[in-house]
């Protein structure tokens, strides 16, 4: 698919109409307003001195008279941010201590209800397990690593204890390989990251690493296929591979390419190669990126592969579900092993480039911004999409919601490089877009229980008459006039929006992300929180009626994700610095390292 032949798609992108001014991101720069030199005489230095007495007097009393006088800008004013270090960051404790109370009515009653138990169920107050012997501590090694980011020691000692004594993974079922990985895998290696500042000698607590390795071992043999591509779901007591009956034959592009953060983290703990590699004894590619990269035609990715063939099939082009991750584990491979894979920033950059050209798009009023999905319109021969032709659908996902902050991330090269006067031309527009999408995805939080629904629906130019007739001025949730509520307008405690807030306000200061996280927090407990403990998603976010119905299901997200972004986004800025580490996509932290073991995807 050539950059040409994406844009003919049969809805072009219209001319963008001016925008309006963009609301502040600088933070006060650090250090004194002025300083003399220190090779002036005391002459020069007394002499000095006034003007900086008065620039201090001026600063304390009249700031913002200052900051006109000088050009620069305060919290919320649009210009370069010139010194500001995410350090500075002060906790909002009174916002946090609510989190973590949030935190806490959750945990306790699934403790009381389910421990132990994959998933919870809050209205009926009883537990179940993905297995039928059994669960694989969904819940538990998801949430563990928040209860020691919050401090929650006694938390923390009996999910430990349930974890050391407890957990196995010699369970028969169909278990995602995907969300396996992501939450189970990624909750062990995270929490055994964490665990050295729990532990009285300083050193990381081996039971996670031992738990870690014998997960890793089993879903190893979702590789073992002719190209190497894992498959979907894997049964992790007799360690066999499974294909997805829905979809046969193939496997999701973010599934197969968001692994690849907790098996390499794996290998550098280990020395064994193996998990790095993912299995590249007999293969033709080394392993699953050099595969991807070397059978993708263009820069955006369809989102079905062959694992048979090893090639993309033809199906969508989407930032949502079954892509979202692929493009957000491109820059944070970058950026795990210490920008040692140029590789990786490579296929970023291209993708981000694509995106701006071919899914971004503007609502007539020219109020929101957001990126549509493509869609084939007709087909061609297997490996070769570029000669198929695209339809652009103005659909957006919750899930894509993570890519504004991680357009930020990018942007600042993963936190390094925070004076955007220093920005490239690519790096400013991926900074803007970030802040477009963000603002875009809380204007999607408008709606009666000021929660956003897991799709939405843009207005474009080219509207039929019945979306021109029925529907706002810039997005509507699609199939509200059936009898029942369509499965877009449901809120599941997803956390991609706040997980933008949480990285635009470390990467900015600008107090409007905390506002707005702070918004949608309180729309969680108004509407979410069951009385009898526990939270749980809402089927209908914007009833007609204002009725509010729950559909009894609390997931481990909640706890592994949304709170502990929320508990971030209002702490200091030492907690978890953004240099120092990578989220993999369930907000389980996992440090940047210089890798021991040489890597291959240069």
């Amino acid at each position: 698919m050539t950059k040409k032949r994406l844009q003919q798609v049969q809805n072009p992108k219209p001319e963008e109409p001016e925008k309006p001014a963009q609301e502040s991101i600088a933070a006060p720069a650090e250090g004194p307003i002025y300083s003399p030199e220190a090779s002036r005489g005391p002459r020069a230095l007394l002499l000095y001195s006034l003007p900086l007495f008065i620039c201090l007097g001026i600063t304390y009393l009249a700031p913002d008279i200052l900051s006109s006088f000088l050009g620069t800008s305060k919290p919320g004013s649009s210009g370069r941010v010139s010194g500001f270090n995410p350090k500075a960051i002060v906790a909002d404790v009174p916002k946090q201590k609510q989190v973590v109370e949030a935190f806490k009515y959750a945990w306790h009653a699934y403790e009381r209800d389910a421990f132990g138990h994959d998933e919870y169920h809050p209205l009926s107050q009883k537990g179940s397990n993905l297995s039928h012997n059994g669960g694989i501590g969904y819940m538990i090694v998801d949430s563990i690593d928040t209860m020691m980011i919050m401090g929650l020691e006694e938390e923390y000692e009996r999910a430990r204890n349930w974890i050391a004594t407890k957990l196995s993974f010699e369970r028969e079922g169909r278990h995602s390989t995907f969300e396996t990985t992501i939450r189970v895998l990624g909750g062990l290696l995270s929490a055994y990251h964490l665990s050295s500042s729990h532990s009285h000698i300083g050193e990381p607590d081996p039971i996670f690493l031992e738990k870690a390795v014998d997960l890793g071992d089993r879903l190893l043999s979702a590789f073992e296929t002719p190209s190497g591509l894992p498959l979907p779901m894997v049964n992790l007591a007799t360690m066999e591979g499974i294909s997805d009956p829905d979809n046969p034959g193939l496997v999701s592009t973010a599934e197969v390419s968001t692994l690849q953060l907790e098996l390499r983290y794996l290998s550098e703990l280990t020395g064994d190669e193996i998990y790095w590699r993912t299995g590249e004894k007999a293969r033709v590619h080394p392993n699953v990126m050099h595969l991807i990269r070397n059978t993708l035609k263009t820069p955006l990715a369809p989102v079905f592969l062959s694992f048979r063939h090893g090639h993309f099939v033809l199906s969508e082009i989407r930032l949502g579900s079954r892509g979202d991750s692929f493009y957000e584990y491109l820059l944070k491979q970058y950026l795990q092993t210490g920008r040692t894979e140029p590789a990786f920033k490579d296929m970023y950059d291209s993708a981000m480039t694509a995106i701006h050209e071919n899914l971004v798009q503007t609502t007539p009023s020219g109020r929101l911004v957001f990126t549509s999905e493509l869609q084939p319109v007709r087909g061609y021969d297997a490996g070769h999409e570029e000669n198929a032709d695209w339809r652009r659908i103005p659909k957006q996902d919750h899930l894509v919601c993570f890519l504004g902050g991680s357009l930020m991330l990018g942007a600042t090269d993963g936190g390094n490089q925070l004076d955007r006067s220093l920005f490239s031309d690519s790096e400013k527009a991926d900074w803007r877009l970030g802040e477009e999408l963000i603002k875009t995805c809380m204007a999607t939080h408008n709606t009666k229980t000021g929660l956003s629904p897991e799709i939405a629906m843009f207005r474009t130019p080219n509207d039929p008459d019945w979306v021109v007739q029925n529907a706002p001025s810039d997005w509507y949730i699609k199939g509200l006039k059936g009898h029942k509520p369509p499965l877009d307008a449901r809120y599941i405690l997803r956390p991609e929006t706040v997980e933008s807030l949480f990285i635009a306000y470390r990467l900015s200061g600008d107090q409007k992300y905390r506002d707005w996280g702070w918004q949608i927090f309180k729309a969680i407990e108004k509407h979410c929180k069951v009385a009898t403990g526990g939270y749980s998603g809402v089927v209908h976010v914007d009833d007609p009626e204002g009725k509010v119905e729950l559909d009894d299901r609390m997931e481990t997200f909640m706890m592994s994700e949304t709170l502990k972004y929320l508990y971030l986004l209002f702490s200091d800025g030492n907690v978890l610095p953004l240099t120092d580490i990578v989220f993999n996509t369930e907000a389980h932290p996992l440090p940047v390292f210089n890798p021991t073991i040489e890597p291959n995807f240069k």
